[in-house]
């Protein structure tokens, strides 16, 4: 058992450094130092905690989404050979509407100015038609997930003819 002259006085014990002559420690006024100070960083941890959860779920949302693509590319190939019908343009259907819920976006289209973020070139061609780099056909559609880019759009791109 401890008796009262082993224990440290009150200021070190709060880390306080000693008071000047005269002066005395107000013992409230260190206690509502103290839980201001527990309360503020108990508040930060929190805000860091739901933070990095938040993280973790667009992570794995996106990871998901990613298996998808190939999946979501088939239907989009079959949607244009016109194969997909009764049925299975149902479940398509409902598949992209479920992404598109999710917050999965598909982007590129013909015709948009050539922008290396969100473009991968895979052929190349010059025109007078064209003022500024174009995308001019898309090869693959590109999706994004809220602003992460889970794959480029594959894109033909045409250039300004030179004079």
């Amino acid at each position: 058992m401890t008796t009262e002259s082993e224990l440290p006085p009150l200021e070190e014990e709060v880390g306080l450094e000693h008071p000047e002559a005269g002066q005395e420690i107000d013992p409230l006024a260190v206690m509502t130092a103290d839980l201001q100070r527990l309360q503020a960083e108990y508040a930060n941890y929190r805000k860091r905690v739901e933070r990095d959860r938040a993280v973790a779920s667009e992570v794995a949302i996106a990871s998901v989404l990613n298996e998808l693509l190939p999946l979501l590319d088939g239907l989009d190939r079959a949607a244009e050979h016109e194969e997909l019908t009764g049925g299975f343009k149902a479940i398509a259907d409902q598949l992209n509407s479920i992404t598109s819920r999710i917050g999965l976006e598909k982007f590129g289209e013909a015709g948009t100015e050539f922008d290396p973020q969100i473009h991968d070139a895979l052929m190349h061609e010059t025109s007078a038609d064209v003022l500024v780099p174009t995308a001019s056909k898309i090869l693959q559609s590109g999706y994004k997930f809220k602003e992460r880019i889970l794959r480029p759009a594959s894109v033909a791109v045409t250039d300004p003819a030179g004079e």
